[in-house]
């Protein structure tokens, strides 16, 4: 008769197999497992990036860190995590729009339904699923709780942490979405990828504002990503130009990555780009007030940023464009209600109107009171 060891083998590898197949049937690409101590290096490699200030104003971050750096610290009975990988590849190189002035960048990841939604309701379907099968408690997490991901799908060896610290996979590239599910159930683990990025420097290379200090090191405040969708407020003007019509988030340094070779675009059509999404007019952004905002990026995460702040980096781009048809859009945000819009105002025709244009402008000016906009008309050479 088989002994304890025998079953218990038998019924871990069991479940393994089928976690492995309800993520296949969830239409997930990949689906490795492993160990919540696998990762040990995880919890200084955060500590040290808090502590030099590189997380900028994402404070959640410094609150969480010690959740964050150890799976162990956030759920102690956690035995083991799957961790699935959902590929979100673009059709065309995402930076053939960089060269097209009037029109705004949209990141990848933003251009249809939030992936969040998507992978958070197919990781529960799982876990409901293997829970009744396992016997076994579960939680499931997809980006917005404090567990370190790409350090755990390089542990399951999805891929490997890039020289851009996102994940790189030998067949997806740099274009998967990751979600995980935490579980007291034993389950077999599978072996890391190793680094395959060799001497290449491509995506530190394509960083249009040197975010990377090293490779394998980020500064968010310098990281186009952080700056348009995390950061609150003005943007620091000799960031502006470096953003060019980037509006949410930047892909240049994962497009850059030669792993996308061997990528086939997203085959989930809520992950294929919206037709408005891909080439949207700046001048038509421009317009967008609250309620048509929120219309417009129904679905989208480009809408958690709220009107405000997506119309300052609208404004950014507008600046950078060069089109001085754009001059009229902008002078109707002038009298906007949100003081960051009218500051950001401020500097985009700064950089579209003549000289004496923007004299007389400014001349009509001279009630404003708010700082952040009084600011900006001083670094135009005002007041």
């Amino acid at each position: 008769m088989p002994d304890n060891d025998d079953r218990e083998r038998r019924r871990r590898d069991n479940l393994t197999e089928f976690v492995r197949a309800e993520s296949a049937a969830k239409g997930f690409d990949l689906c490795r497992i492993t160990r919540p101590d696998a990762i040990p290096d995880a919890k200084q490699r955060l500590g040290e990036f808090i502590d030099a200030g590189r997380h900028g104003t994402m404070e959640w971050m410094a609150a969480t860190r010690e959740r964050r750096g150890d799976p162990l610290t956030l759920w102690s009975e956690v035995r083991s995590v799957v961790v699935f990988g959902l590929n979100y590849a673009p059709e065309d190189d995402p930076r053939g729009i960089l060269g097209k002035p009037d029109k705004a960048a949209i990141s990848v990841y933003a251009r249809n339904r939030d992936y969040h939604d998507i992978i958070k309701g197919r990781l529960k379907e799982i876990a409901t699923r293997f829970a009744a099968r396992a016997g076994a408690d579960v939680k499931v997490f997809v980006d917005t709780a404090p567990v370190m991901e790409k350090p755990l799908a390089a542990a399951a060896g999805l891929g490997w942490q890039g020289k851009h610290t996102n994940l790189v996979s030998r067949t997806h590239g740099s274009w998967l979405f990751l979600g995980s599910m935490f579980t007291t159930a034993d389950l077999a683990v599978d072996s890391p990828e190793i680094d395959h990025c060799g001497s290449c420097r491509a995506c530190l290379d394509a960083c249009p504002t040197a975010a990377f200090p090293a490779p394998y090191q980020i500064d968010a405040r310098r990281c186009i990503s952080y700056l348009t969708i995390e950061h609150k407020g003005p943007i620091a003007p000799e960031m502006r130009a470096l953003i060019g019509n980037r509006i949410y988030g930047c892909d240049d340094c994962l497009a850059a990555c030669p792993w996308n070779k061997f990528a086939s675009s997203a085959s989930e059509m809520k992950l294929k780009a919206r037709e408005e999404l891909k080439e949207p007019s700046i001048a038509f952004l421009l317009t967008l007030d609250d309620a048509a905002f929120r219309t417009f990026f129904s679905g989208s995460p480009v809408k958690r940023i709220g009107r405000d702040r997506f119309v300052r980096n609208v404004l950014i781009a507008a600046g950078n464009s060069g089109d001085k048809a754009l001059i009229a859009q902008c002078r109707m945000l002038a009298d906007d209600a949100s003081p960051v819009v009218r500051g950001m105002t401020v500097w985009a025709l700064s950089r579209l109107m003549e000289a004496d244009e923007f004299a007389a402008f400014a001349a009509q000016r001279a009630d404003e009171s708010d700082d952040d906009v009084l600011n900006e008309w001083q670094l135009a050479g005002v007041g």
